[in-house]
């Protein structure tokens, strides 16, 4: 019996295949580029990405159904023009959110207390030869933390960081009922209240540079930035520049404008903690993110409806 097809453009975590293989048959191509969609591939009903997915690419399959996203961010799916075409799209929230959050107050505690360049004075011999590393110039003692984006991650975030005995503030689109946080109506008053800045909001171009130099100087000469967002939401040139002229004292990032090109001049400077997008990047939740790819695919053709559609595309499937 023919099985359903399932097409694979570029890299993915190979748990997706493997899942996959066992109900469907996979097609895969080395990138998103609708040009290497042969005439045969005109049948496939699904595509599993990680990654860019452009509407060109939706244009060249007419049977395409549903698109499952791995990641919990799905701005590199032309997700307005699946919308319009009725093609469901999917993505793996909640299972990240717990690593996320740990990853994000670990980046929060590099960055304040250098432990990372701490560890590198001990392995180069210089604890023993030159004395103790000297003291890290900020801490989290008595700091007030404002949220950028409150959503599933920002919430997890928030909790641990009440453990830590600091006051908390965020600033989204409008306040979030039942919360004892302090809600700031826009991002610069939220800066100009906090001395550290969690960005934990989606890419879109709403969201586009809008960590800019007037939230950054509004953050103050105190303030410490950390992203595990996307890099798109800050103003790269412009962080740089106040990390440079002491506008802000610190910056710890996961995620960068240009990924993975990170700029030469963030590399240079001591007041930064830099991490290769590794937020989620454990084998168990990475693991849980390439199952709920798989089983959005299959829930879809079993049942008619996603596991976790995003909100633009609440679609159920029609009768074939």
């Amino acid at each position: 019996m023919h099985r359903t097809r399932v097409l694979v453009p570029g890299k993915i975590n190979q748990r997706v295949i493997d899942r996959l293989a066992d109900a469907f048959e996979v097609v895969r191509i080395e990138s998103a580029d609708p040009v290497l969609v042969t005439p045969d591939m005109r049948d496939v009903k699904a595509v599993a990405v990680a990654g860019r997915l452009p509407g060109a690419l939706m244009d060249v399959l007419p049977q395409l159904e549903i698109i499952a996203n791995f990641g919990v961010g799905y701005d590199g799916v032309e997700v307005a023009r699946a919308a319009a075409k009725g093609i469901t799209v999917s993505n793996t929230p909640d299972v990240l959110t717990e690593e996320v959050a740990d990853t994000a107050i670990g980046l929060l505690l590099n960055t304040l207390r250098q432990l990372p360049r701490a560890e590198e004075y001990l392995r180069q011999g210089r604890w023993s030869r030159d004395g103790a590393f000297p003291l890290s110039p900020l801490s989290l003692r008595g700091r007030s933390v404002g949220l950028y984006g409150l959503g599933r991650i920002g919430l997890s975030i928030a909790r641990r960081l009440e453990a830590f005995g600091v006051s908390i503030a965020y600033h989204t689109r409008s306040p979030r009922e039942g919360l004892s946080y302090v809600y700031h109506p826009t991002l610069t008053g939220l800066a100009a209240a906090v001395d550290t800045l969690v960005v934990i909001v989606p890419g879109t171009e709403a969201t586009r540079r809008t960590v800019n130099a007037e939230v950054l100087a509004a953050l103050g000469g105190n303030g410490v930035l950390i992203n595990v967002g996307r890099g798109s939401t800050v103003d790269e040139p412009a962080l740089i520049a106040a990390l440079q002229g002491g506008v802000i004292a610190g910056a710890g990032l996961d995620v960068f404008e240009n990924e993975p090109q990170v700029p030469d001049a963030l590399m240079a400077l001591p007041n930064v903690s830099l991490l290769p997008h590794v937020a989620s990047a454990s084998v168990v939740t990475r693991n849980a993110m390439a199952d709920l790819v798989a089983d959005n695919i299959a829930a879809w053709f079993a049942t008619g409806k996603a596991l976790t559609p995003v909100p633009e595309t609440p679609f159920t499937r029609r009768a074939v």
